[in-house]
């Protein structure tokens, strides 16, 4: 009923499983939407995938980037830039077709500047113990990145004011599916359909 899709927005402290949810929720192959994948000058970690888990550029590329106006938004969080490339999201919202973004927490700020329109989720960890075992289990930082991390976490979890929806990661599956339930009840607001039923009552009448 939707001339336009919508831009559904994911973001939460590092380490608390965005990654993890996200691809729970595309696991889903009833969803109507298209994950952007963002763009980032941190290194691979093992297993993963360039164009799938991100598009893995130089430091000074993604400077070109920016400065060609070519980003919806960009941050750089503890050393490294993360961003979104503008011309897919538009394209795709055109088209009709919900575009769902996992970004981090200063780019997701950014996103709600440039289009307050959309949803914006914030997955929280249960607790902060969670979040640090969950941080040092995955064994990809030193333990002076973890600290940094951490400390990044909590200035994050107070932005949660920002946000439209909270939704705690307790479990992948829980998180998933609460999602997928907000997603489903934003497309049938009232507001996002009055041009098709507009249109219905002004044939019967």
């Amino acid at each position: 009923m939707e001339d336009r899709g919508l831009l559904i927005v994911l973001s939460g402290p590092s380490g608390v499983g965005k990654g993890t949810v996200r691809k729970a929720i595309f696991e889903n192959h009833s969803n109507n939407f298209d994950y952007s994948i963002s763009m980032t000058t941190r290194k691979k970690r093992e297993g993963e995938v360039e164009g799938v888990d991100y598009f893995f550029r130089t430091k000074e590329e993604f400077e070109k980037l920016i400065e060609e106006d070519g980003l919806l938004e960009y941050a750089n969080y503890v050393g490294n830039y993360y961003g979104t490339p503008m011309k897919y999201v538009n394209q795709t919202l055109d088209q009709g077709r919900d575009v769902f973004l996992e970004i981090e927490v200063q780019g997701a700020l950014k996103v709600r500047e440039k289009m307050p329109e959309a949803i914006f989720i914030f997955l929280s960890p249960p607790n902060l113990e969670e979040l640090n075992s969950r941080i040092v289990n995955r064994g990809t930082d030193s333990d002076e990145m973890i600290k940094k991390r951490m400390k990044k976490a909590v200035e994050e979890l107070k932005l949660i004011q920002y946000y439209d929806y909270v939704v705690e990661n307790d479990t992948v599956e829980n998180a998933a599916r609460k999602i997928r339930n907000i997603i489903e009840s934003e497309h049938l607001k009232v507001t996002r359909n009055l041009k098709e039923y507009a249109h219905i009552i002004e044939e019967m009448e």
